[in-house]
C-alpha cells in the first residue's frame, strides 16, 4: 500500500509549493492546521465502524414460500452489489466524468482542500472539485451515517471542518482499500434520483436491467446524473440528461475506454428508459392482495425480536410461509362472497398449517383492498390477523365442550337442552334462548353440530366459566388473556371475575387468524403453536438470523383433542349448521368445523380443520356503527339481519378450501379415544420436578402415564428433573416429558476484583 505523509505536512507542502504561504494568505490558516488535523481524525474514528468497510443500509425483500418477492421495506432503495456485478462500462462511465485519475492519484485532493482552506481564511466559499474517494466519504456522511435532517444538513455543509475531515478519512482509505473496491462502494452509496441509491437500483429503476449488463449509453446517462440527479433527471428534464450523457460518452473516449466509432453510436442512442419506472413500492402496500399477510408478517417480527427500522436498513430476505396459490384462492373467495366496495360487510380467511413444531400461516385474505384508497374503501388495519371487536358467536361452544372433556366428559354423553327463556345461574339477569326448536337431551356431538345456546349455557354450570375461559386462551384464543394497559384486566380475567355466562356464545373479540390456528391446535392433537408466518430470515452475507419464536406447547392431551375432532365432524353433515355451505361447494374430506354468529346478526363465523389444513372465516360490519347483516348477493347492511356462520362465513371457507385442498389425499381424522367418547375423569399428573430422573419415572409410571425424557444444562444436580410438560391433568397411557439436569452449568461469573 501507500504510503504518505499527514494530513497537515501535505496542506503545508502544497501551500508552500503553489506560492500560498508567499503571499501571506495560509500564514492565518497554519496556526490551527494542526487543530483541524486532530478534529479531522476525531471525525475519522467516529465513522470508521461503516465508511471503511463500505456498510450501508440496502432492502429488505418479503418473499412468499416459493421465494418470489412480495414487498420491499427500505429507509433508500439500495441492493449492494460486488464489483463483479457492476459492468465495466460503468465503472469506466463513472471515473471518466468524476475523476479521471482515480487510479493513479492518492485519495486526497491536497489542491482542494488548500482551496477551501484559504477560501475559509479570507471569506470566500468553500469549494468542492473532490477526488472520487472523498465523494464516497461525503455521500456516505449524507445517506448513511446521517440519520436526521440536521445530521444530512451538516454532512453537506459547505464548511471547512466537513472538507478536512473527508480529505482525512479519504486518505485512510487511499492506504487501506483497494482502488476498485473503493470504486465500488461509491457506485452503491450514491444518489441516482427519483429514490434510487446506488447502481444496482439504478439499472432497475431506470432501464429494468441490473448493474452487469448495463450498456455504454446507460451507463454514461447514470454516471452523468450523480452531480445533480434533479438537474439531469432523464424523465423530467431529458433534453439535459441526454447532453450530460453525451458529455461523459466524449469523456469516456478520451480516456480510451471506448473507441470514436463506439462513442458516435452511443451519442446517437435514445434514452431508452423503460418507462414508466421501475421504482420499487416500499411497505406492505406494494404487496398488493398479501398486503394483510405482510401486514402480520412486520408485526409478528417486530414481536420476535428484529423491528421495522431494522428491516428497513439491514438488508434482510424474509421468505414467508404464505402460499401463493392458496393466497390466491383465499382472496377470489372473500371477493366472491363479498364484492370489496361492498359498504359495511368485510370478510376475511386465514389459513394455517398443523404441526406437531410449526404452525405455518398459508394465507390471509380479505376482501377489502390493502391500501389508503378510502373511496375504493381499501385500509391498512389488518382485518384477517386482529380481532374484531363483534365477536365469532358460537364457535366459542369449542371451548365449553373442551373443558367438558378435560373434566371427564364424552363427546357420546346426553346433555340437556333447556327450553327458551333459559336464566343461567352464573350470571343474574342473563336469559338465553335458541334459534328453532330442539329436543330437551341431545349428545354433545349433536349439539355441537345444531348449536343449541341453551345447551352451552348449561354445560358451563357443569364447568364452571373459567375453565371455558381457559380452555380458549390455551386452544388459541391468546390476545383474550392480553391486557390492555398497565394495571387494566384482560378480556379472559374481566370474563371470569364477571361470571359472564355469555363467554360460550362467543361475544368478545376474535380475528380470523386466531380462530384458524384453533383448529391447528386441535388437529395437531393438542399441541399448540404461534400462528408462524415466517420461515427463515437471513442477512446480506446470507447468514440465518434468529426469530424468537414462542415455543409450542401441549396444551390439551393429544386424545382429547383428537376426540374433540371427532365431536366437531357432523357439522357438514345433514342436520349440522353447515351442510348446505358444504354441499353446494361439492365438499367431500372429513372435517371438524364449527359455525358461529353474533345475537345481533352483525358478524358471524367459521372454523374447520382437515388432518391437512385449518381455516376460518370471519363475515361483519367493518362500519364505525355496526349493523346487523343480511346474506344476498351481496350481503348488505339491513334492520333485521339473518346472516349466521353457515351461510356467508362456510360459503367463503369452502369456496377456498376445495380448490385449495384440490387434489391432496383425502385423509380420516384422527381415531377418537374411547374415554373421551364415553367420559372419564382425568387423572392428575404427579408434581416431580425436584425429584431425581428414576423416582419420577416411576412415579409417573405408576399413575398411568408414559414417560419420554430430555436433558437440559442446568445448575441444578445431575439428572434432576428440571421441566415437566404437560402438567396438570392427563390420561392414563398418555406421554408426559421430563427434562432432566446436565449439572454443566457453572455459576455466574464473579464481579470484576472479587
Amino acid at each position: 500500500m501507500r504510503r504518505s505523509m499527514t494530513l497537515g505536512a501535505r496542506l503545508l507542502a502544497i501551500g508552500v509549493v503553489g506560492g500560498v504561504l508567499l503571499a501571506g494568505l495560509l500564514y492565518p490558516v497554519v496556526g490551527g492546521l494542526g487543530q483541524l488535523a486532530g478534529q479531522a481524525v476525531n471525525g475519522v474514528e467516529a465513522t470508521t465502524p461503516g465508511v471503511l468497510d463500505g456498510e450501508m443500509p440496502s432492502v429488505t425483500t418479503i418473499t412468499d414460500d416459493a421465494g418470489a418477492p412480495l414487498a420491499y421495506l427500505y429507509d433508500q432503495n439500495r441492493q449492494s452489489v460486488a464489483s463483479n456485478q457492476i459492468s465495466t462500462a460503468m465503472k469506466a462511465a463513472i471515473v471518466a466524468i468524476e475523476d479521471r485519475r482515480f487510479f493513479v492519484e492518492s485519495g486526497l485532493d491536497a489542491r482542494g482542500v488548500v482551496r477551501a482552506l484559504v477560501n475559509n481564511s479570507t471569506g470566500g466559499a468553500t469549494q468542492g472539485a473532490s477526488t472520487l474517494t472523498e465523494q464516497y466519504v461525503k455521500n456516505y456522511d449524507e445517506y448513511v451515517a446521517a440519520q436526521t435532517p440536521a445530521e444530512q444538513l451538516r454532512a453537506t455543509a459547505p464548511n471547512l471542518g466537513r472538507k478536512v475531515r473527508e480529505a482525512e478519512v479519504a486518505e485512510q482509505l487511499d492506504h487501506t482499500v483497494p482502488k476498485d473496491q473503493i470504486l465500488t462502494w461509491y457506485l452503491n452509496v450514491v444518489s441516482f434520483g427519483n429514490q434510487a441509491f446506488g447502481v444496482q437500483a439504478a439499472a432497475r429503476t431506470y432501464f429494468d436491467t441490473t448493474a452487469d449488463r448495463l450498456t455504454v449509453p446507460q451507463a454514461a446517462l447514470l454516471a452523468g446524473m450523480v452531480q445533480s440527479p434533479a438537474a439531469y433527471d432523464p424523465v423530467r428534464h431529458p433534453g439535459a440528461a441526454t447532453g450530460r450523457r453525451n458529455v461523459v460518452i466524449d469523456q469516456m473516449a478520451q480516456q480510451g475506454d471506448i473507441t470514436p466509432a463506439q462513442a458516435a453510436e452511443a451519442t446517437a442512442a435514445p434514452l431508452g428508459l423503460d418507462q414508466p419506472l421501475h421504482g420499487l413500492t416500499e411497505g406492505c402496500i406494494g404487496a398488493g392482495d398479501a398486503g394483510f399477510f405482510c401486514s402480520y408478517v412486520l408485526d409478528y417480527l417486530g414481536r420476535a425480536g428484529i423491528d421495522a427500522d431494522e428491516l428497513r436498513r439491514g438488508g434482510y430476505t424474509v421468505r414467508t410461509t404464505m402460499n401463493r396459490a392458496a393466497m390466491d384462492q383465499a382472496k377470489a373467495a372473500v371477493d366472491a362472497e363479498v364484492p370489496p366496495t361492498q359498504p359495511h360487510v368485510a370478510d376475511v380467511l386465514s389459513v394455517v398449517a398443523p404441526g406437531a413444531d410449526s404452525h405455518r400461516v398459508t394465507a390471509m385474505a380479505a376482501n377489502r383492498g390493502y391500501g389508503l384508497d378510502a373511496a375504493q374503501r381499501q385500509t391498512t388495519y389488518d382485518l384477517p390477523g386482529t380481532p374484531e371487536n363483534l365477536g365469532a358467536g358460537s364457535v366459542y361452544k369449542i371451548f365449553t365442550s373442551s373443558a367438558y372433556l378435560a373434566q371427564g366428559g364424552g363427546v357420546d354423553n346426553v346433555i340437556p337442552v333447556p327450553g327458551n327463556g333459559y336464566a343461567s345461574p352464573l350470571t343474574p339477569g342473563f336469559v338465553v334462548s335458541n334459534d328453532g326448536d330442539y329436543p330437551p337431551q341431545m349428545t354433545l356431538q349433536d349439539a355441537l353440530a345444531q348449536s343449541p345456546n341453551t345447551a352451552f349455557v348449561k354445560l358451563e354450570e357443569t364447568t364452571g366459566i373459567a375453565p371455558v375461559v381457559d380452555m380458549a386462551v390455551k386452544l388459541g384464543l391468546r390476545s383474550l388473556a392480553e391486557a390492555p394497559g398497565p394495571g387494566q384486566q384482560s378480556i379472559a380475567d374481566e370474563v371470569k371475575n364477571q361470571h359472564q355466562a355469555s363467554f360460550t356464545l362467543g361475544p368478545t373479540p376474535t380475528s380470523s387468524l386466531e380462530l384458524a390456528n384453533v383448529g391447528a391446535t386441535l388437529a395437531s392433537h393438542g399441541m399448540w403453536c404461534p400462528p408462524n408466518p415466517v420461515q427463515s430470515v437471513t442477512d446480506p452475507a446470507g447468514q440465518t438470523v434468529p426469530v424468537n419464536n414462542a415455543a409450542c406447547e401441549q396444551v390439551v392431551p393429544g386424545p382429547l383433542a383428537d376426540t374433540e375432532m371427532t365431536g366437531l365432524s357432523k357439522d357438514d353433515q345433514p342436520g349440522g349448521t353447515s351442510v348446505a355451505a358444504a354441499t353446494a361447494a361439492g365438499w367431500n374430506r372429513p372435517t371438524a368445523a364449527k359455525t358461529g354468529t353474533t345475537q345481533t346478526s352483525e358478524s358471524g363465523a367459521f372454523v374447520a380443520a382437515t388432518p391437512s389444513l385449518a381455516a376460518a372465516a370471519i363475515t361483519f360490519d367493518d362500519s364505525s356503527t355496526p349493523r346487523p347483516i343480511c346474506t344476498g348477493s351481496p350481503p348488505t347492511t339491513c334492520g333485521t339481519g339473518n346472516l349466521f356462520g353457515g351461510t356467508t362465513p362456510a360459503q367463503t371457507w369452502y369456496r377456498a378450501m376445495t380448490p385449495i385442498l384440490g387434489s391432496t389425499p383425502v385423509q380420516p381424522l384422527p381415531a377418537p379415544d374411547p374415554r373421551f367418547l364415553t367420559g372419564g375423569r382425568l387423572t392428575t399428573i404427579p408434581a416431580v420436578i425436584g425429584d431425581p430422573v428414576d423416582q419420577a419415572t416411576s412415579e409417573l409410571r405408576d399413575a398411568g402415564f408414559v414417560v419420554a425424557t430430555a436433558t437440559a444444562d442446568s445448575r441444578a444436580p445431575a439428572g434432576t428433573v428440571i421441566g415437566e410438560n404437560p402438567l396438570g391433568g392427563g390420561v392414563e397411557g398418555q406421554t408426559i416429558t421430563v427434562t432432566t439436569s446436565t449439572g454443566r452449568l457453572g455459576p455466574p461469573p464473579r464481579a470484576p476484583g472479587t
